[in-house]
């Protein structure tokens, strides 16, 4: 790996661009245990394990591709791991062979992006479905952070209702979402750092945060580090192929996204890019054998990059923020440890704001799907809003292939350029009906 470039920048900027970007995706630190504990790993592995493969990507990124990129756990991601695939309300696959199906998704990666296929699986998949997935993506994750503050619960009959707002979590929520948007409003760099911040400090006279300390000696690997079962997760291809789905989606969108912010475009292609994308699918092999979800690129990059951040060295400077973070197990386990609800059940109103905020910026994904083209509107509303109400990235997905492709061949016929994503739609199909 060679040293990543100075030459236009500063050494003072670049600094300051790596340690902004660290600030704007270190909630991650705080959501991504409290996710893995839904499917059963224990949150002190998850964050060692999260901190990790962050750094050990976000370096590959910062010295082989040179770009002042984050990598980490990709919200989304972690909730279809936890909730959809893991968890016994998804398909109870278990946190072991989920572990797994990420790995091997990690593998097909990598092989893609080395044989250069990825941009024709992306092609099979219509412009205005990628944008609905990102939304209706953004969508669930709003309705998980709603759920966490007990603003929105079940209901016989109607599913859900809005909870009881004078409720200690609900009020707490209800406070963080509205400092946290003020803070977002105004552009403070680590907005969702500080909204957790404070969201704690709101917490603590309702005694919603139990208080462990800031720093100590990182929790062990033990319980999940090569705990995986690759074996166990090839019987489950449709898992791998949403996780490998969701991975080549992200990292090339924001990679994009990025990128055209940093004006590292060339002629709408970006240099090296294959060594970028190689930063996430070896990182989310990585993690999988540690113990956390898919790591992909980090569209807060952006907060970086608008600091000055145009070399791979800001990339160096928030790898060692996320390495030196391991060391904060006790704060995180504070912070994120959840409320004990006397009926059953547990809220996490502290970071239950960063969720439901993270989905409004998903959620505009869906400004670009042309609504006014039913053949393309179609297929992108009913990923959109299949994802949240099945509570499954899986099936919002299947739902937009297969209107798209049944639309395609209605509307043209059978041509040679949609033929993959009729392949695609059939396969799905032919899963549901042999179930």
């Amino acid at each position: 790996m060679r040293r990543p470039a100075l030459a236009g920048a500063s050494l003072r900027t670049e600094t300051l661009a790596g340690v902004t970007t660290f600030l704007t995706l270190s909630y991650i630190l705080f959501v991504q245990p409290t996710v893995m504990a839904l499917a059963g790993i224990d949150p002190g592995a998850a964050l060692t394990a999260t901190c990790l493969a962050s750094a050990a990507a976000t370096l590959f990124m910062g010295l082989a591709a040179n770009y002042p990129i984050a990598v980490a756990p990709a919200m989304g991601h972690n909730f279809w791991f936890a909730l959809g695939v893991a968890s016994a309300g998804g398909l109870a696959l278990g946190w072991q062979r989920a572990l797994g199906a990420v790995f091997l998704a990690g593998v097909l990666f990598t092989l893609l992006t080395l044989s250069g296929l990825r941009e024709r699986l992306l092609a099979a998949i219509p412009a205005s479905l990628q944008h609905a997935i990102g939304g209706g993506i953004g969508l669930l994750i709003t309705l998980i952070g709603l759920q966490w503050a007990g603003i929105v619960v079940a209901a016989p009959g109607t599913m859900v209702r809005l909870g009881d707002l004078k409720s200690p979590p609900a009020l707490v929520a209800l406070l963080g979402i509205a400092l946290t948007s003020v803070l977002m409003a105004r552009r403070v760099p680590g907005a969702f750092l500080l909204g957790i911040a404070g969201t704690a400090l709101i917490a603590i006279p309702f005694g919603l945060v139990h208080w462990h300390g800031v720093t100590g000696a990182p929790a062990s690997l033990a319980p999940t580090f090569a705990k995986l079962d690759v074996v166990g997760a090839l019987a489950f291809p449709k898992v791998v192929a949403v996780f490998l789905f969701l991975a080549v989606f992200d990292t090339l969108g924001t990679l994009v996204a990025v990128a055209d912010r940093a004006g590292f475009l060339r002629d709408g292609k970006l240099p090296r890019a294959r060594t970028a994308m190689l930063a996430d699918s070896l990182g989310t092999m990585l993690g999988a054998v540690l113990g956390t979800s898919t790591v992909t690129a980090y569209v807060e990059s952006t907060a970086g990059v608008l600091q000055g951040g145009r070399t791979g060295f800001a990339s160096v400077v928030t790898a060692l923020c996320l390495l030196g973070s391991v060391f904060l197990h006790p704060l995180v386990q504070a912070i994120g440890g959840g409320h004990q609800l006397a009926g059953g059940g547990t809220l996490y109103p502290v970071t239950a704001p960063v969720l439901v905020l993270i989905g409004s910026l998903m959620v505009s994904a869906l400004a670009g799907v042309p609504w006014d083209e039913p053949a393309e509107a179609i297929p992108a509303f009913l990923a959109a809003v299949m994802i949240p109400l099945t509570f499954s990235i899986a099936e919002g997905i299947a739902f937009g292939l297969v209107a798209a492709s049944l639309l395609e061949l209605f509307r043209r016929g059978v041509r040679r350029s949609a033929l993959p994503l009729h392949l695609l739609a059939a396969a799905i199909v032919a899963g549901y009906f042999a179930m």
